[in-house]
């Protein structure tokens, strides 16, 4: 008897930390382009594996290989990161040298970690309710924004970053990384949403409501608001503003984000050019009934802003980031507070779309309405 999908993708992932091992000691793995090559290999192989655990099942989803791909990766940045916090080693000498020196930044290492726990996480249990045929959409989802958020600020904050003169083949091993959760999104938006079933009355009375008449959709609105905002002051503090308080603010409480790595910088930029417009649109939703797309985009800017504000904290606080950069340890509430915001409030937004979805969900039409009565 076969052992389930997800335990076959848990084992076969905890063979990445030995391949590594075995790659690390081979004297062959000193030059780039082989270690891009053996690289590849290594991913085909997955692959490989992978179609034969399920190569006798009737039909499988061809989002089971981008899972399965992804699992054993998250176990290679979870590597990374153990060895380069110094709890492990032997492992990544050979790829940080010739393959990519930025796995060793205090935001990779955060990030790998994410990568390793969550991301891990993710993919085991939407592997287990693809084989039991039961949704899985809203974890897909959730991945789908974080690893966005991971892509749209590793790759240009690596080129633009003290990293970027020193840049090797295996970096081009982004790119299908970068495409793939693109792919998963839209193969999921064009699939049905499963929701509960909601009477048509009382769609009709939320839709009724104000937004005062609604004080915790009150509330969001001015948190994501206030979201927004410090996006922009951000953006604007890392665009070298001469205000005097933006001045003061990259200093006296936030110098990590002038750190010469790059990917503070190029986070506040997405933020501010990204986040901040999708911001306005999550308001726009909680003052309009019937989007019923928030329950989707709720979803994925959740994942998005939670890994990026998990990496950017981190990093603030991290050993590898140098104590200039550091969150100074007077203003660190302050600070680590308005930043725990910024992951918190999308994520409860989230699950307050998704657990009293009444107000998104599309109108009936009064004669509908009323047929349906009668015939009750």
């Amino acid at each position: 008897m076969k052992p389930p999908a997800e335990v076959s993708v848990l084992l076969l992932s905890l063979l990445a930390p030995c391949v590594l091992f075995a790659l690390n000691n081979a004297p062959a793995l000193q030059e780039p382009l082989p270690i891009l090559g053996v690289g590849i290999v290594i991913l085909g192989s997955v692959l490989l594996l992978l179609h034969l655990l399920v190569h006798n099942k009737p039909s499988v989803d061809p989002l089971f290989y981008v899972f399965g791909e992804f699992s054993f990766t998250c176990l290679v940045g979870l590597t990374n990161a153990l060895e380069q916090d110094g709890f492990i080693r032997g492992f990544m000498r050979f790829y940080l040298k010739m393959g990519e020196p930025h796995l060793s930044s205090a935001h990779a290492v955060m990030m790998s970690y994410w990568e390793g726990a969550v991301h891990f996480t993710l993919f085991l249990i939407a592997i287990r309710r693809m084989f039991k045929g039961t949704s899985y959409r809203s974890l897909g989802l959730l991945w789908a924004g974080s690893s966005i958020a991971h892509q749209i600020v590793l790759i240009p904050g690596v080129v633009i970053g003290k990293y970027g003169s020193n840049l090797w083949p295996a970096f081009v091993r982004n790119v299908p990384f970068f495409v793939a959760p693109f792919w998963v999104a839209s193969v999921l938006f064009n699939r049905p949403r499963q929701v509960a079933i909601i009477k048509a009355d009382k769609i009709s009375a939320e839709h009724d409501k104000s937004l005062i008449s609604r004080p915790v959709d009150l509330l969001f609105s001015l948190l994501l608001v206030g979201a927004a905002a410090f996006s922009v002051f951000r953006a604007f503090v890392v665009l070298d503003c001469s205000l005097d308080f933006c001045f003061s603010y990259i200093y006296q409480y936030e110098p990590y984000l002038k750190d010469p790595v790059g990917f503070s910088r190029v986070m506040m930029l997405v933020h501010s050019f990204y986040a901040v417009p999708l911001l306005a649109a999550l308001i726009y939703g909680l003052q309009t009934p019937g989007c019923s797309w928030m329950l989707d985009l709720t979803t994925v800017f959740a994942g998005a802003m939670a890994q990026s504000q998990w990496c950017h904290i981190g990093a603030s606080l991290h050993s590898r980031t140098p104590f200039t950069y550091r969150v100074p340890s007077d203003k660190w509430w302050p600070v680590i507070g308005l930043n725990v915001l910024l992951a918190v409030v999308p994520t409860l937004l989230a699950l307050r779309c998704h657990t009293l979805p009444a107000y998104f969900m599309k109108s009936v039409s009064k004669g509908r309405l009323n047929g349906e009565k009668k015939k009750n």
